[in-house]
């Protein structure tokens, strides 16, 4: 009986969570000229006027590169970072891996006003640079976390035996350690990706006239409401079903084969 009454829940659960997706979807399609629900009719008219808009291609194309950008960064310094912390043996790490976690901690406007105030001073706001360094601030405790998982459950006995076998401390990690935590990297650099491309606080704060997609949206919610931000809210939810359907495909078994090529 409490077994049923689980499922139930969960499916409610489910069911609540799901229901705003099933409403955007119809809207975004919707005939009207406004936003109603059901849609009398099915139209692509607000999809044609998102890819007509400057504005909003603009908008989409910075928050991609911006996106991108932090990704890389971030794997590029939480990679290393969770490795120190996870194998190093030094003074301060645990101070140092709080450290590396109190952007998921600290409240985004607490950080936002603070690095407003430094980047004001740098003359970076506006910049579509520093927007990337902020948001993979935001970034690194999810590549931290990530990592730091994958290099726990990680076998360190093959990398022993590469070393064995005459394999150098960077062959290693290039041809073993790395290629088997692909599936971690991969996870990691999507969390930061989308970490950046849905931030609007900081954007607010940061972006100037240099509207991203977020911000975008925000700025058009507050003047009009049309239901051309259900069409990019649809884009959007495509986009992360794209990215998860592809790590799904590619993330998984690429560490064997490429152990199976090394050994090769």
């Amino acid at each position: 009986m409490s077994r049923r009454l689980l499922v139930v829940a969960c499916a409610a659960i489910y069911l609540f969570l799901m229901l705003p997706l099933m409403v955007v979807f119809p809207i975004s399609l919707s005939s009207a000229p406004y936003m109603q629900f059901p849609p009398p009719g099915l139209s692509w008219q607000w999809y044609d006027r998102f890819f007509d808009d400057p504005q909003w291609l603009d908008a989409t194309w910075r928050s991609l590169y911006i996106g991108s950008a932090t990704a890389g960064l971030a794997l590029a310094l939480g990679v290393p970072l969770s490795f120190s912390l996870v194998r190093g043996r030094f003074a301060g790490r645990a101070l140092l891996d709080r450290l590396a976690l109190a952007p998921v901690i600290v409240p985004t406007i607490v950080l936002s006003v603070s690095v407003y105030g430094l980047f004001a001073k740098l003359k970076l706001i506006g910049a579509w640079y520093g927007l990337v360094v902020a948001h993979t601030v935001l970034a690194l405790p999810f590549v931290v976390l990530v990592m730091g998982a994958g290099l726990r459950d990680f076998d360190r006995s093959l990398e022993q035996a590469a070393e064995g076998l005459g394999a150098s401390r960077w062959r290693t990690l290039r041809r073993v350690t790395l290629p088997l935590l692909r599936p971690s990297l991969v996870s990691a650099g999507l969390l930061a990706f989308i970490s950046s491309f849905d931030e609007l606080v900081v954007a607010l704060f940061l972006a100037g006239p240099n509207m991203t997609l977020p911000k975008k949206m925000f700025d058009n919610i507050l003047m009009e409401i049309d239901p051309t931000i259900a069409a990019v809210s649809v884009m959007q939810i495509l986009l992360v079903v794209l990215v998860l359907v592809l790590i799904g495909r590619f993330g998984r078994g690429l560490g064997g084969a490429n152990m199976s090529g090394s050994a090769r």
